[in-house]
């Protein structure tokens, strides 16, 4: 799991105890500390981390008084206290002091780990709000979750940010917008942001699914279940298990199907056809829709109690008409990914012109068709206007305008070009013969240009 833990306790045998327990439950970044002074200069020199469990009572410095210090130099990290008698004075003194909640010794291990998981919670809610307050572009933890996701939007920044504070509960998510927004995309991203990246991710287009067949689908089903079932077979859900399920196109299946579905949800267990015998299953649900869900609601066609059990959380993408500014980005990328095929590809300005101004109502698979099948067309050399389909050429190309920086001060063009380099050369994790490939400039040329930036 994601989040940083810290223990402070004088008792060496219950850091190791609780350390463990952590670990065993999948929380891999724990840390311990016996001396609340060390403690306390951690804090104070900077460093930071999500959770605090904190003894109150330590020789040289009480845990009240360690509470203090954390708050007041890192005031994100949530503080749980751990007390060795029940008393509520002492809990809500704790409270007042900043603390989320507190523990008492002896700790139990389910106790402990639900009081973490409630600390999380509050954490990732309050990291929400505070992003979407925030005055300028969040930056991503763990990019290379999100490397595939092309951007430079604000909107579409923000939007990765809430997915990655997302990754790391069990919370659902329901994902929307239209066709070919990279929805899917964005589901494996979160899986790989989590701290399920080992386990299988398995997407099922709903549409594809049957009545007859759903049981055998999702549940699976045991040798003998009915004629020809010669051996046991796994369904979604158990290939699923301790990973992600990505439900696609979920606003079309049919209403019948969902209160199965929805069982699963909140019992997180279920049954083989043939097997009366229940299993426990461990999945994090994504779901994804380009389907208007209320008005489904509305008619009768979706379950209110499924709906609002998928939308634990919610993410919108915007159509690619929204977010011009990335259609080069996009162009830059697909042309990369066609260099295989066809090696001395490039695309002629004038394309891009036409290009940028298209609305795309297929979005970004449609983008990406569209390139591939103008480089199909133009047989390895220059994509040119002609090469594009005619809703595209019908297009008036979209003029070019000089950038401009906040105030209204025109970019000189060396300011705008560095720009663009070094955003290209971060979005490649700073391969330089990948950064050159997409730009179009020979290596040296590159590393010319970033020796100019003071970049080695």
């Amino acid at each position: 799991m994601g989040n940083q833990i810290i223990i402070i306790d004088d008792d060496p045998d219950f850091l190791d105890s609780i350390r463990r327990d952590l670990i065993d439950a999948g929380y891999m970044d724990v840390r311990t500390e016996s001396d609340p002074a060390k403690a306390a200069a951690f804090f104070e020199q900077g460093q930071t981390c999500d959770i605090a469990l904190i003894d109150l009572i330590m020789p040289d410095m009480d845990g009240m008084e360690l509470l203090e210090i954390i708050k007041s130099h890192s005031p994100n990290t949530e503080c749980i206290m751990i007390t060795a008698v029940n008393d509520a004075t002492v809990a809500v003194g704790c409270l007042r002091k900043g603390a989320y909640d507190y523990l008492t010794k002896p700790v139990n291990k389910e106790e402990l780990l639900l009081k973490i998981g409630n600390t999380e919670e509050i954490k990732r809610l309050k990291d929400i709000l505070d992003l979407k307050s925030a005055g300028e572009p969040p930056k991503l933890t763990n990019v290379k979750a999100f490397e595939r996701i092309m951007t430079q939007s604000p909107k579409i920044l923000v939007l990765l940010k809430e997915a990655e504070l997302h990754a790391i509960s069990n919370v659902p998510v329901l994902i929307t917008g239209e066709s070919g927004t990279g929805k899917e995309l964005l589901a494996r991203a979160i899986h790989t942001a989590s701290h399920r990246a080992q386990g299988p991710f398995i997407p099922i287009n709903m549409a594809s699914l049957s009545n007859s067949l759903f049981d055998d689908d999702f549940f699976g089903h045991v040798r003998g279940a009915f004629t020809g079932a010669e051996k046991d077979h796994a369904g979604y859900l158990e290939r699923a298990n301790h990973g992600t399920l990505f439900l696609d196109e979920i606003g079309i299946l049919p209403i019948d199907l969902q209160g199965k579905l929805l069982r699963v949800l909140q019992e997180g267990e279920f049954a083989k056809l043939g097997s009366s015998s229940m299993r426990k299953v461990d999945v994090r649900f994504i779901a994804a829709t380009n389907e208007n869900l209320d008005a489904l609601l509305k008619r009768g066609k979706f379950r209110k109690d499924l709906y609002y059990r998928l939308k634990g959380a919610q993410l919108h993408l915007p159509p690619l008409r929204e977010r011009p500014g990335d259609i080069q980005l996009l162009i830059n990328r697909f042309m990369d990914d066609l260099l295989g095929a066809f090696k001395e590809c490039r695309i002629e300005d004038r394309a891009v012109s036409l290009l940028a101004a298209y609305d795309y109502p297929g979005n970004i698979r449609e983008l990406r068709s569209i390139l591939h099948a103008a480089a199909n067309l133009a047989q390895g050399g220059s994509i040119a206007p002609a090469h594009l389909p005619d809703p595209v050429r019908a297009r008036k190309p979209a003029p070019v305008s000089a950038p401009e920086l906040k105030g209204g001060t025109p970019v000189f063009l060396s300011e705008n070009e560095k720009a663009h380099i070094l955003y290209i050369y971060r979005q490649t994790d700073e391969n330089k013969s990948r950064t050159a490939r997409i730009l179009g400039i020979s290596i040296n040329t590159l590393r010319r240009k970033l020796e100019s930036y003071a970049i080695e």
